[in-house]
């Protein structure tokens, strides 16, 4: 009954079981050629990424020598308004030592010394008293009346403007220590008073000050021009002594020395804008030369890709057609090795039924001539205790012969529902014939309640004889000691069923083990292999697990 329940249930499972053969092929296309896509994709964003890098580098380039360049405009153009104004600058120093070599003595120092008699005061008054503020235009009036009325001064403009004819100078202004305008070329600014003037004062503590203007309409010696741009400078005029006598203010025209300048600058802008278009173009050349090399670089590194793939991909179908061709030779081998099984079984089956038939007759025969013997003879014949010694004997045979067909009978390569504790038993009484095993007895502890499992009877017949030998002939090489015993013992642990198979030594030593390379052990992973259980090595020996059988469920 269980063995058809088995069938009908492993009928309906087998596909579940059913293992394919690993594809190494298939899994290598799959997972190298996404890893390679992965690499290309890789190759390609660390490709563009170095592109845009690559432009970023030229376009901060370009953008740093544009604005060099242009830097380089701007000092130009102020440094040569800086020279213009230096040479200027000394060029006024100089004219203004000519101008107080020919005109101090005889003219300006006596008119300066008689200025120092107008009063600026009151005028300076004026110009910081909000009230008086209406009346600073009078006062700058009466000055100029007073110093235009000074001896000598009428006599000063005429040989100025003769010394400045034919020059750049635009307008002269004089000044003394105070401030006051005691002569100018445009006579409305006699009178003016320059106190808090920067310029004015810079040159009256001894020090030149220049600057450059721009006039949209001015007084100049030659009449009135528009549009100037002049050099505005405050001269000390020293004394013969060394020190500070007045100050002499000195505009001259620069605005064709400007328009030179600027266009210069205009050309060196315009050179500056052809630079840049040379570097531009420079830079697009650079940029498509290095897009085309990363273009052949990656091209490059795909094509080696594909090459190392293509190359992986042979080798592992040569890696393949190995393993196939081992499988099948494994396959055939186990095919080969299983009938070699069933043969060596069949034949024992054979053999131990022939000793069964022809050794029980015998024995019954004689254990029923023993019972006639027992009722017919008389204790003075016979012992009443040898008939029954006799039976007891044929007893004993009979069992035996029973156990050693019971062990070798036949069976099929089909998994079938087996009670561990019955298999283990039977295993155990049947090498306990054998005389390597007289010197280390088999002790079994069959669990209780331990469930039927999942198995080939004849494979796991094989199992358990050969794992009880290899432990056998290793306690034999490590020395057999009093009270050693070889122990099996089987329990039921979370679905499966488990098998111990161990040793128990008499002495202090660690217990004989199971050698891994034993070919047995081997073997027996193979053979459990194909009803789901396994072998594995523990610390007491060698534990076997056997899948644990459970009825299906009735629907």
């Amino acid at each position: 009954m269980m063995r058809s329940l088995f069938r009908s249930w492993r009928g309906a499972a087998g596909a579940e079981k059913g293992a394919r053969p690993f594809q190494l092929t298939r899994y290598f296309a799959a997972t190298s050629l996404l890893a390679f896509a992965v690499l290309g994709l890789s190759l390609y964003l660390l490709e563009r990424g170095e592109r845009r890098f690559f432009e970023g580098v030229q376009h901060d380039q370009g953008a740093f020598f544009a604005a060099t360049q242009a830097q380089l405009l701007r000092d130009q153009k102020e440094a040569g308004r800086a020279n213009l104004l230096s040479v200027h600058e000394a060029g006024h120093v100089t004219l203004t030592h000519v101008f107080a070599n020919a005109l101090w003595d005889s003219h300006l120092a006596p008119l300066v010394a008689r200025a120092q008699s107008v009063p600026v005061e009151r005028c300076r008054i004026a110009a910081t008293d909000a009230q008086a503020a209406p009346a600073q235009p009078a006062c700058v009036a009466e000055l100029r009346r007073q110093v235009s009325a000074l001896p000598g001064f009428d006599a000063i403009d005429a040989p100025v403007r003769a010394l400045m004819r034919g020059t750049n100078v635009f307008k002269m202004k004089v000044y003394d220590l105070r401030g006051l305008t005691v002569y100018s070329s445009e006579p409305s600014q006699v009178g003016e008073d320059k106190s808090d003037n920067r310029g004015w004062k810079e040159a009256a503590a001894g020090r030149s000050a220049s600057e450059l203007v721009h006039r949209n309409r001015f007084s100049a010696f030659e009449g009135e021009v528009e549009n100037r741009d002049l050099i505005q400078s405050y001269i000390p005029v020293v004394a013969p002594s060394g020190a500070t006598a007045a100050v002499l203010e000195i505009y001259s025209d620069v605005t064709p020395l400007l328009q030179a300048l600027d266009v210069g600058g205009r050309h060196l802008a315009e050179a500056a804008v052809r630079n840049q278009e040379r570097v531009d173009a420079v830079a697009q050349q650079n940029r498509a030369g290095m897009q085309s090399a990363s273009t052949r670089l990656l091209a490059v590194a795909l094509a080696l890709l594909l090459v190392v793939y293509l190359a992986l991909h042979y080798l592992v179908r040569n890696a393949q057609r190995i393993i196939d061709a081992e499988a099948r030779a494994r396959e055939e081998f186990g095919l080969r090795e299983q009938e070699w099984h069933r043969d060596k079984m069949a034949t024992m089956a054979t053999m131990a039924a022939n000793i069964s038939h022809e050794v029980g007759n015998p024995l019954a025969i004689i254990s029923g001539l023993a019972e006639e013997i027992g009722h017919w003879r008389t204790p003075a014949d016979v012992q009443p205790e040898m008939p029954k010694m006799i039976v007891e004997q044929t007893s004993r045979i009979a069992s035996m012969t029973r156990r050693i067909s019971d062990f070798a009978r036949a069976g099929n390569d089909a998994p079938e529902i087996l009670d561990i504790n019955q298999v283990v038993k039977s295993v155990c009484e049947f090498l306990r014939f054998d005389r390597r095993f007289r010197g280390t007895p088999i002790v079994l502890r069959a669990g209780a309640g331990v469930l039927a499992c999942e198995a080939i009877p004849d494979h796991l017949n094989e199992v358990l004889m050969g794992l009880l030998q290899a432990l056998e002939e290793t306690c034999e090489r490590c020395g057999r000691s009093a009270g050693s015993s070889i122990v099996v013992s089987t329990q039921a642990q979370e679905g499966q069923v488990l098998v111990l198979i161990g040793c128990e030594c008499g002495h202090a030593a660690l217990p004989c083990r199971v050698r891994p390379d034993d070919a047995r052990l081997a073997s027996a992973r193979r053979r459990l292999a194909g009803t789901g259980g396994s072998v594995t090595l523990a610390a007491p020996g060698v534990e076997l697990r056997l899948p644990a059988w459970s009825p299906p469920l009735q629907a």
